[in-house]
């Protein structure tokens, strides 16, 4: 597989780390981007896993860091840096490589980017959702949502039974007042970083793996 680690511009003099995964003949015409989450960067294990995982079934899968996370701060940057990063590395992933579509996403924070990107049109075939952040921690009344009716692509999200970022009746709720297509996959027991109990008796990398193929299938039947 090949994998190439290389900076990308994020706006004026910025620079970001960001990683290529995938054969080096893709078998897709798809390109995956993939942002981190708040409390880590793109080098997070679960990311990790779900970028090497894409590209070993043919994808080519992009990895990157945002601004706060390269300058090692702890505190993420306002949504408006942070949209503008993605938005450079998407530019650069098409320059790059030349996908016939890009599919957009990420863990919590980068997914919710994402999202922020297709509401406001992104020449994107997709937004691929790992663990949606759709309120602030164990306060549901506080739903981020409103700009999801704005998106006109397919959209994946994955959800945990015990995210307490997400709790799963106000995802399904939200879910059906969309007019674009959507696609939710539940992970029994997960929590907002697919942990489950271990009275599962369910390695990481086992939930990681399934993650992966319901991605790569779905990647796989996109119009």
């Amino acid at each position: 597989m090949r994998v190439e680690r290389y900076r990308v511009g994020a706006g004026g003099t910025a620079t970001v780390s960001a990683v290529l995964a995938g054969a080096a003949a893709p078998a897709q015409p798809t390109a995956v981007v993939l942002a981190h989450g708040a409390g880590a960067d793109m080098d997070h294990p679960f990311l990790s896993a779900i970028h090497t995982g894409l590209a070993a079934h043919g994808w080519p899968c992009i990895k990157f860091n945002f601004p706060y996370t390269e300058k090692k701060r702890r505190a993420p940057d306002p949504a408006p840096a942070l949209e503008r990063c993605f938005t450079h590395v998407i530019e650069d992933v098409q320059r790059r490589l030349q996908p016939a579509k890009v599919v957009i996403g990420g863990k919590s924070l980068g997914g919710r980017m994402a999202t922020h990107l297709a509401a406001q049109g992104a020449a994107v075939a997709g937004v691929l959702l790992l663990g949606y952040p759709l309120h602030p921690p164990n306060q549901p009344q506080r739903l981020r949502s409103a700009h999801l009716g704005a998106i006109r692509v397919p959209m994946l999200f994955f959800c945990g039974t015990r995210d307490a970022l997400c709790r799963l009746d106000l995802l399904r709720t939200t879910l059906a007042t969309l007019t674009a297509p959507v696609q939710l996959h539940v992970i029994e027991g997960g929590d907002h970083s697919f942990n489950v109990p271990k009275s599962q008796k369910r390695a990481p990398q086992d939930v990681w793996n399934e993650i992966v193929e319901v991605s790569a299938n779905w990647l796989a039947h996109l119009p």
